[in-house]
């Protein structure tokens, strides 16, 4: 199966993520919140991350509104609404890639809403 071309640069990703981590990392004194194109641009590596680590159709993984991704092979769907869907914010998605939150308790504190019986990436992350 071939992966789709990455939109985002790899070094300009890990930036992204970089930068987000330290801004989050700073409970005691928070600093300046990222800015809308830091989120956004490790929101979109992360999905790309995913997808290459996980390639295939059967579960839509929604980052509103910065980007969208199907990943993890199984049944391709083509029309309509998807029947694995993981949808959630950008702070959360961020938290479970770099493994400050567990899967789990984002699904039991309804940060995720994940439908569908594919719909479970506890396996995928955090992503090394």
């Amino acid at each position: 199966m071939a992966i789709a071309r990455r939109r985002i640069d790899l070094a300009e990703g890990r930036a992204a993520l970089a930068a987000w981590q330290a801004a989050v990392g700073q409970e005691t004194a928070p600093g300046t919140p990222p800015s809308r194109t830091v989120l956004a641009t490790a929101v979109r590596y992360s999905l790309e991350e995913l997808t290459a680590r996980a390639p295939g159709n059967s579960v839509e993984v929604r980052v509103p509104p910065f980007g969208v991704t199907q990943c993890v092979e199984g049944p391709r769907h083509t029309r309509g609404t998807p029947p694995n869907v993981i949808e959630c914010d950008a702070a959360t998605w961020l938290e479970l890639v770099t493994g400050r939150l567990a899967w789990s308790a984002a699904v039991d504190a309804g940060r995720v809403a994940a439908s569908g019986l594919r719909a479970d990436l506890s396996e995928l992350l955090p992503l090394p």
